[in-house]
């Protein structure tokens, strides 16, 4: 996609994040138009319109889309939007009230490539552990991402992170 593109859609989520969801219709019409300029079987488009209605207070409507999204295939979403696609619809699984699903497509992140999302897939993936009432894995995952953060304990915090998770000594 060109730059243009990119940073008519940048503008349109900042004039969002600015106004919040004053009138979210609009902001949801702003997106689609953009993707309208796509081919229709775009990845990014669905992208895109996934993350407006998300954002805008309807997982339910957004989950489709970031599936759709993800399923596009070679010519399909970056990296880097490959991997928030997979964030943002394990958090809309969760609200939705599928969290298990969450959690099976946020796992394997976990070791995938490493990136700035690291965190974010691991504070997505605690909440998910938490809606399945499984607190203590998702206590250790954000301790752990928390830990690497710390001016100091970073060794201590890891450690308490891992021991909320590994089986009590006999």
């Amino acid at each position: 996609m060109n730059s243009d593109w990119e940073d008519r859609v940048a503008a349109a989520w900042a004039a969002f994040d600015t106004h919040a969801e004053e009138d979210a219709p609009a902001f949801r019409a702003t997106i689609d138009a953009l993707a309208a300029e796509l081919p229709a079987d775009s990845p990014l488009g669905a992208f895109e319109r996934a993350c407006a209605w998300d954002s805008t207070g309807h997982p339910d409507r957004a989950v489709p889309l970031y599936r759709q999204a993800l399923d596009g295939g070679p010519a399909g979403l970056d990296r880097h939007k490959a991997r928030r696609a997979k964030i943002q619809l394990a958090s809309s699984l969760r609200n939705t009230g599928r969290a298990e699903e969450g959690v099976h497509l946020l796992a394997p992140e976990l070791v995938a490539g490493s990136d700035e999302l690291d965190d974010a897939v691991r504070a997505c993936l605690a909440l998910c552990l938490s809606s399945l009432g499984r607190d203590r894995e998702g206590l250790s995952l954000v301790l752990g991402a928390l830990a690497a953060h710390l001016p100091r304990y970073q060794r201590s915090m890891a450690n308490y992170a891992r021991l909320l998770v590994e089986p009590a000594d006999e």
